[in-house]
């Protein structure tokens, strides 16, 4: 997956960036927890569509349009995760945020 999805290494960007802000903001194990679950739904989600696409081509090597549209289906659930992990970060980075500002 890291090989040959671009989206992969955004992913893997964004998980180093995330793990090191929570480390640097000495952030609470509870907090902890949810950072790992978000990463790991986020990740999960990437490797489910990146099978998927590997499949479809597979079964059906020249376009359909059917295809097309499963592709785009799996990629947005992937985007639905992601959205959802950038929002429970801001839940649990702002109050670090505001008193690391204070």
């Amino acid at each position: 997956m890291i090989r040959c999805q671009r989206n992969a290494w955004i992913h893997g960007v964004a998980t180093l960036v995330v793990l090191t802000t929570a480390f640097l903001l000495r952030v609470s194990a509870a907090d902890w927890c949810w950072i790992i679950l978000a990463i790991s739904i986020v990740w999960t989600a990437e490797a489910l569509n990146t099978a998927f696409e590997f499949l479809a081509d597979a079964a059906s090597p020249e376009f359909h349009p059917l295809v097309r549209d499963a592709k785009d289906v799996a990629a947005g659930a992937v985007l639905v995760t992601a959205m959802a992990a950038a929002v429970i970060g801001a839940i649990i980075f702002w109050p670090y945020v505001q008193k690391w500002i204070a």
